[in-house]
C-alpha cells in the first residue's frame, strides 16, 4: 500500500523546506514521489527537489482547486500505477484549500491501493494573524483540516507570542498536534513521527467528511429556502461552483452570503506574474529588486521565487521571498532564468520594471 501525505501551507510558510528535511533525514531508502502543484504558469521549486532524486509531477495550469476534477485525480492515479511508490507526498499550491485536496485524494483512494496517511499544514508563526485576517477563506481552511500543524519560524518568536499563536490555531482546530519547537532542533525522524501519530485523526476527519457528504445529499433540496438569489449552496456544492464563481468577484456575494461561507477559486483572489528571462543579476541587484517588492503601491506581494543567472560568477542565484524575509542563495543552472511573483491586486507593469524584464 502506498502512503499519501498531504503537506499544505500558505504561501511561503516553508513547505519545501520541511519536505527536504523529511526526505533527507527520515525517508531514506523509501521510494517517494512528490506531486507539486504551483499556482501560476512557472514552476520553480521542482529544480530544488530533483537534486534529491525525487520524481516531480508539476501541474502549472492553475491552482490545485481548479485541477481537482480532471488533472489532479488523473495525475495521482498515473503516479500510483506507474511508480508503485512507498509514499506519495503532495505539496498543494499555497493558495489551495486543504479540504479540496483531501476530497480529490479520497476519490482516487476509492479505486487505488493507497492509505491517506496524514494531512499536515505548515503555518508561519509570525504571519498567522495577518493571513488569517486578510485571506482567512484559504489560510483557515488549511488550519481547520490539518491533523498536524508544523509552525515555522518559531525561533524568531518570544514565548508569549508563540503561546498566543498556538491558542489562536487551537481555536480553529483543537485536535491537531502542533509542532512549536524550531525544526533545526528536531530530527526529520521526530517530525515524521508527529505525522504518523496524526494518522488516527486524519482517518477520523475522513469519516466525518463521509458523513457530511451523505448529510449534504439528504438535505440538499431544502437548503435554498433562506433567500439566496443565485440558487447555489456555497458551502457544500461542487458541481455548479465553477459556473457560479464567474459572478462572484467581489468581497460580498450577490446572494448576500457572508464572505467566508462561500467558495472562491484561488485565481479569483490571487494573481501570479511570471516570466522567463536570460537577464543576469548581481546579488546586490537582486536584493534591491526583492526590497522593492515591499512597496505597498505594487499591491500585496505574498511570495516571490526564482532562479536567475549571476552577472559576476558562473553560478546562478536562487531566491525566495516572503514579506520582510528575502533569501538568496547560489545554486545550479537552469535552461533559462525564471521569476514568479504571487499576491493580490498586483501591478504587473511595475513588477516587470522592477526586475527590468
Amino acid at each position: 500500500m502506498t502512503k499519501i501525505d498531504i503537506i499544505s501551507g500558505f504561501l511561503g510558510a516553508g513547505k519545501t523546506t520541511l519536505i527536504k528535511k523529511l526526505i533527507g533525514e527520515a525517508l531514506n531508502g523509501q521510494k517517494i514521489v512528490l506531486i507539486e502543484n504551483e499556482f501560476g504558469e512557472i514552476g520553480i521549486d521542482g529544480g530544488f527537489l530533483k537534486d534529491a532524486g525525487i520524481e516531480i509531477t508539476e501541474m502549472n495550469s492553475g491552482c490545485i482547486c481548479c485541477s481537482l476534477v480532471g488533472d489532479f485525480g488523473k495525475a495521482l492515479t498515473e503516479v500510483i500505477e506507474k511508480y508503485h511508490p512507498d509514499r506519495i507526498i503532495i505539496e498543494p499550491s499555497g493558495v489551495g484549500k486543504l479540504s479540496d485536496v483531501i476530497k480529490a485524494v479520497k476519490d482516487v483512494a476509492e479505486h487505488e491501493p493507497v492509505i491517506l496517511n496524514s494531512f499536515v499544514t505548515v503555518a508561519d508563526a509570525i504571519k498567522y494573524k495577518m493571513y488569517s485576517k486578510n485571506f482567512g477563506e484559504f489560510f483557515l481552511n488549511q488550519i481547520e483540516n490539518a491533523g498536524a500543524i508544523f509552525l515555522s519560524r518559531t525561533q524568531n518568536l518570544k514565548e508569549e507570542k508563540l503561546a498566543q499563536c498556538v491558542h489562536a490555531l487551537q481555536h480553529h482546530n483543537p485536535k491537531a498536534k502542533i509542532v512549536t519547537t524550531p525544526w533545526d532542533n528536531l530530527t526529520g525522524e521526530q517530525l515524521l513521527n508527529v505525522m504518523e501519530d496524526s494518522h488516527t485523526l486524519a482517518q477520523q476527519m475522513l469519516e466525518d467528511m463521509h458523513h457530511e457528504h451523505h448529510h449534504e445529499h439528504e438535505h440538499h433540496h431544502h437548503e435554498h429556502e433562506e433567500g439566496c438569489s443565485c440558487g447555489h449552496d456555497h458551502e457544500h456544492e461542487h458541481h455548479h461552483e465553477h459556473e457560479h464563481h464567474h459572478h462572484e468577484h467581489g468581497e460580498t456575494c450577490s446572494c448576500g452570503h457572508h464572505h467566508e461561507h462561500h467558495h472562491h477559486h484561488a485565481d479569483e483572489v490571487f494573481q501570479s506574474w511570471g516570466v522567463e528571462t536570460p537577464k543576469k543579476f548581481t546579488e546586490q541587484q537582486l536584493k534591491d529588486c526583492l526590497t522593492a517588492l515591499g512597496d505597498i503601491t505594487l499591491g500585496t506581494v505574498l511570495r516571490a521565487k526564482g532562479i536567475v543567472p549571476c552577472a559576476d560568477s558562473s553560478t546562478w542565484l536562487h531566491f525566495d521571498y516572503v514579506p520582510a524575509s528575502p533569501e538568496i542563495r547560489y545554486g545550479s543552472a537552469d535552461y533559462t532564468g525564471r521569476l514568479c511573483v504571487i499576491g493580490s491586486d498586483l501591478d504587473e507593469e511595475r513588477l516587470a520594471e522592477i526586475f527590468g524584464v
